[in-house]
């Protein structure tokens, strides 16, 4: 059953003068430790793709949010809702300490979907909960 649906887009720019005005400071605020050591390699090799890679987390992120109807709330955070990708690249949600807790106490389980262009990165996210499955006798 699906329990919600978000959705986000952003502004690839907005991120682009964010990090202008306060360094690297937004980064270490939306990212985990894992996607700030991936952001750091990329940005240090390909800024454009340290940026897209920056804009695309922070629109995953605002997605889930709002699929699990939170919003930015406790027990959701930022660095709390790591992005990663599967070895054949697609993208995955891997949670941490009290929003994992949280999200699986209600038996929830995430799809997400991340895309950037020259401009834009977007984000869709479907939450789904999962029946709980009856033991056999």
């Amino acid at each position: 059953m699906i329990y919600g649906i978000g959705t986000d887009i952003c502004d690839v720019r907005r991120v682009a003068a964010v990090l202008q005005r306060q360094g690297d400071r937004f980064a270490r605020k939306v990212l985990s430790d894992a996607e700030l050591e991936i952001w750091v390699r990329r940005q240090g090799r390909w800024p454009e793709r340290g940026l897209r890679y920056l804009a695309t987390r922070f629109s995953a992120k605002e997605a889930f949010s709002k699929a699990i109807g939170l919003g930015m709330r406790m027990p959701m955070t930022w660095r709390r809702c790591e992005i990663a990708n599967l070895a054949s690249g697609q993208p995955v949600i891997v949670l941490h300490d009290e929003l994992k807790v949280w999200f699986e106490a209600r038996g929830l389980s995430a799809h997400v979907t991340v895309t950037d262009e020259t401009d834009y990165a977007a984000s869709f996210v479907v939450v789904e909960q999962v029946p709980p499955t009856k033991a056999t006798p």
